[in-house]
């Protein structure tokens, strides 16, 4: 079995199980990706709260494993040729866990890629717009009496969504009856913008009607209910 003990992270969070793999997050709309597909696939795992209110995230050990300072992260004892394999990046680890398990993505080649197409989309474009509407919105950036900024993101972001609904038209998921990474890096953050950063009347969202209706799906799946709620807030 691996030593996590020469990884310093270990330090500020001991492994209990140190042959399962350790989770460092909190249950934002990226943190929950993880949290998700790790109860999707059944891979065994070990949950650790990074505490933004306690600024855990700028720690030296958080930050030996992930230097950018961002949640979630991961330590996969049995990684690659059995190594330990330290990951950062959501969509990364989306990847990784879905390579690992077999599972959350197609066999084939230009399955394979489509999907990964569409977990870019959330990267590049619904992650970054969405996160921005929440500032203007909910956050700090509300009490700038210029609302272009804010405007700028509402109308990207539904743009977003129009796209999304588009090509949810017809289909299950987002591959169609393959429910994959790409649905699971998605919905978190059309659950944020609608729920918590309560933009749902300046996006239109009642204009989207596919998105309404995979979202539903997407929440009823039992290892989301459990994901949203992974790691259990101090």
């Amino acid at each position: 079995m691996s030593d996590l003990s020469t990884f310093p992270i270990t330090g500020k969070w001991p492994a209990q199980h140190p042959e399962r793999i350790q989770l460092y997050s909190l249950p934002t709309p990226n943190g929950v990706k993880v949290s998700i597909a790790l109860e999707e696939t059944g891979l065994a795992y070990e949950p650790h709260l990074v505490s933004f209110d306690h600024n855990d995230q700028m720690s030296p050990e958080f930050l030996s494993l992930n230097p950018n300072n961002k949640i979630p992260a991961i330590i996969d004892p049995n990684g690659p040729d059995g190594k330990p394999l330290p990951l950062f990046e959501s969509g990364a680890i989306l990847l990784y866990l879905a390579d690992k398990s077999g599972q959350l993505i197609p066999n084939d080649a230009a399955g394979r890629y489509e999907t990964i197409q569409w977990l870019m989309f959330q990267m590049g474009g619904i992650g970054p717009m969405f996160g921005q509407v929440g500032f203007f919105h909910k956050f700090a950036g509300k009490e700038y009496e210029d609302k272009r900024p804010r405007d700028r993101y509402i109308n990207e972001s539904k743009r977003l969504l129009g796209v999304l609904d588009q090509r949810l038209q017809g289909r299950k998921w987002i591959m169609g009856d393959e429910y994959t990474i790409a649905d699971i890096a998605i919905f978190p953050w059309v659950r944020n913008l609608v729920n918590y950063y309560g933009a749902g009347e300046l996006v239109e969202f009642h204009q989207f009607s596919n998105v309404q209706r995979v979202l539903a799906a997407f929440l009823d799946r039992p290892a989301v209910v459990r994901g949203l709620e992974i790691p259990k807030r101090g």
